[in-house]
């Protein structure tokens, strides 16, 4: 099982979109809403350099935006 953690915010559509795709391909993940949590917000820009959401660690490997080709890939999905 990988694990994988999805940094979003409540009004981002992209975010709703990222956690729709995983949910429908029955990936479970860890949602950190970085509009309450500093620490979290603070940890994300530092890993990958950025401050937009949506951004994933998936094993530990960041993906910036809803990159389905690249999550795709990280998460053996087959469309």
């Amino acid at each position: 099982m990988k694990k994988v953690i999805v940094f979003s915010t409540p009004t981002c559509s992209w975010c709703r979109k990222v956690k729709s795709y995983l949910k429908e391909n029955r990936i479970r993940f860890t949602n950190v809403d970085v509009s309450r949590d500093e620490k979290a917000a603070r940890d994300m820009v530092r890993k990958t350099g950025q401050q937009g959401v949506p951004q994933m660690w998936i094993n530990n490997v960041p993906v910036v935006g809803f990159d389905k080709n690249k999550i795709d890939r990280l998460l053996n999905i087959k469309n």
